[in-house]
């Protein structure tokens, strides 16, 4: 069944300069995330050239923000279909069970060899991982490093890594454009703009026998978020630009606990981690009663969506801004969690002796480009992996600690198919010229201020009406040839408003509530929405929606 869009009149080819230099590798890896910088190890072990691409540096990115650990069945007591039974249970429905499958049997080993890559992870005093638990887990199974800085761990022994290995070129502080493709449509390359390289406009091309897109998720595209700030869709929204298949792009994970910093707040948000609320922290409302228990079975520590929904329900109730995290009784605070304790301290909170304001933030893209269990997109020769990909692990909603893993086992699968071999380098077709606009950086705030009004954590039909007409007046002007002059905030803005209406397509067309996707007007879960929605640009700049039911194959073989 096909949905019908409204026409969107959003470029399939950004407007930039011709490319001004070129280098080329087997591999071009574009982000340096823990899935990215993965999938370039894993090329190297197979004997391949490659080439990384980071928009700033080759440490600064999602995942050195990661807080709470690595989710891996490591005690004798847990078992893979534990951890598989919590992950489905989390998803809603949504998951491809092959693909949790393979995440929670193969994410040991991985995690073991990234130990062996040099990541160090606490441990106690005989040596042995420590474990603690976050929502949704029935299990203590998640590892950390540095009490609360997993993620800057994972980076400095990935960097490490990476830096020792002559066979990777880094080609840092660049934003990848759009897609490179031979005659045959298959991914040849891309295009990217690098501050200070090659001529004056920066414009290149990285030519390559295969391109893995890592770059990471889309939180930038709500007004406050726990992302980054080179978090802005740009690799959904060069897939969707070369004809890729994105599906389950409605379902946007807002973290319950991000530290509220007053009203008006914007850009990335620090983030105070669950593994807090697994440790012992507790939620109150204003009157300092544990507003969750009672509410699921799990009180604090059920599903994300879950205890996000039942703060936004406090904050509707009360009419306040935010809720109150209660870690005093955490032993061992500072020592725990240093990197949250400070965060909270620089705004004036210490979480020792007061209580920590907190609220959602947009956090996780659970949808993104369709890929297959070998990390293939529906354009032959592009891959996809981490955040910007949608294995299917996730469903309706992640579950905690399973993003770090998800990298770890896909990359590690995409390394494999990669080592089979890779087709000849072939000549690159010539790009059409973009027949449309790039969005002027001033619209950017449009954009955001739109999404976190109607799209956010909770949604309604009428909402989402108006939401997708601002958006496609805004792209309306860009089929018309209107816009700003090519440049990284142009294009930003640009990709920001690709993945805003293609997620609020989505979001309109999905009449139910399910995981972190939450309508108001229709809050049942409904067995014939049990499909992904398949989202697609055709060449005309028109928006397609497509349901497809849970196993059916979205990536055909190449």
């Amino acid at each position: 069944m096909t949905l019908a869009p409204p026409v969107t009149g959003l470029p399939v080819r950004l407007a930039a300069p011709a490319a001004g230099w070129e280098l080329a590798a087997d591999v071009c890896v574009v982000g340096s995330g823990v899935a990215g910088l993965c999938v370039a190890l894993h090329a190297r072990a197979a004997g391949l050239s490659v080439a990384v691409v980071t928009k700033v540096r080759v440490d600064d990115g999602s995942t050195r923000w990661a807080q709470g650990g690595i989710a891996a069945v490591l005690d004798p007591a847990d078992t893979p279909e534990a951890h598989a039974r919590d992950t489905e249970v989390a998803g809603a429905g949504l998951c491809e069970p092959t693909a949790v499958r393979a995440l929670v049997t193969e994410g040991p080993a991985r995690l073991h060899q990234l130990i062996g890559w040099g990541a160090g992870f606490d441990r106690d005093a005989a040596g042995a991982l420590l474990l603690t638990r976050e929502g949704g887990h029935s299990a203590d199974r998640i590892v950390h490093a540095g009490g609360d800085a997993t993620g800057a761990e994972v980076m400095r022994a990935l960097c490490e890594a990476v830096h020792a290995d002559p066979g990777v070129t880094l080609v840092e502080h660049a934003m990848v454009l759009d897609l490179l493709t031979d005659a045959g449509g298959r991914a040849a390359g891309v295009t990217l703009h690098v501050l200070g390289e090659g001529s004056e406009d920066g414009v290149g091309a990285v030519r390559a026998r295969a391109v893995v897109l890592a770059t990471g998720g889309m939180g930038q595209v709500y007004a406050a978020t726990t992302n980054p700030a080179v978090s802005t869709g740009d690799g959904v929204a060069l897939g969707l630009r070369a004809g890729a298949v994105a599906t389950d792009l409605e379902f946007v994970q807002f973290h319950p606990t991000s530290l509220y910093l007053g009203p008006g707040a914007r850009g990335q948000q620090p983030l105070v981690s669950e593994a807090l609320r697994g440790e012992g922290a507790v939620l109150r409302d204003g009157a300092g009663e544990r507003f969750m228990v009672g509410a699921h079975p799990l009180a604090e520590l059920a599903p994300r969506d879950v205890v996000a929904k039942g703060i936004t329900r406090v904050q509707l109730r009360d009419g306040v801004d935010h809720v109150w995290l209660d870690a005093r009784g955490v032993p061992d605070l500072e020592h725990r969690f240093p990197t949250i304790v400070a965060s909270c301290r620089a705004a004036g909170v210490d979480p020792v002796t007061d209580l920590v304001p907190v609220t959602p933030a947009a956090h996780y893209a659970s949808g993104g480009l369709v890929t297959d269990l070998a990390g293939r997109t529906t354009v032959p020769g592009l891959y996809a992996c981490g955040e910007v990909a949608c294995t299917g692990v996730h469903g309706a909603n992640r579950l905690a600690s399973n993003s770090l893993l998800e990298g770890l086992v896909f990359a590690a699968r995409i390394g494999a198919e990669l080592a089979r071999g890779l087709p000849p380098s072939a000549p690159v077709r010539a790009a059409a010229p973009a027949t449309a606009g790039l969005l002027d950086p001033a619209g950017r705030r449009t954009v955001t201020d739109t999404t976190s009004g109607r799209v956010a954590a909770l949604r309604s039909g009428a909402g989402l009406t108006e939401a997708g007409g601002v958006l496609a007046g805004l792209a309306a002007g860009l089929a018309e040839g209107r816009g700003a002059d090519p440049g990284v905030a142009s294009w930003e803005a640009t990709d920001l408003l690709t993945v805003a209406s293609a997620l609020t397509a989505a979001a309109a067309a999905r009449e139910e509530t399910r995981g972190c996707h939450w309508r108001e007007d229709h809050p049942g879960t409904e067995e014939e929405w049990r499909v992904h929605l398949d989202v697609r640009l055709d060449d005309d700049g028109r928006l397609r929606l497509t349901r497809r039911p849970v196993g059916a194959p979205a990536v055909p073989p190449w």
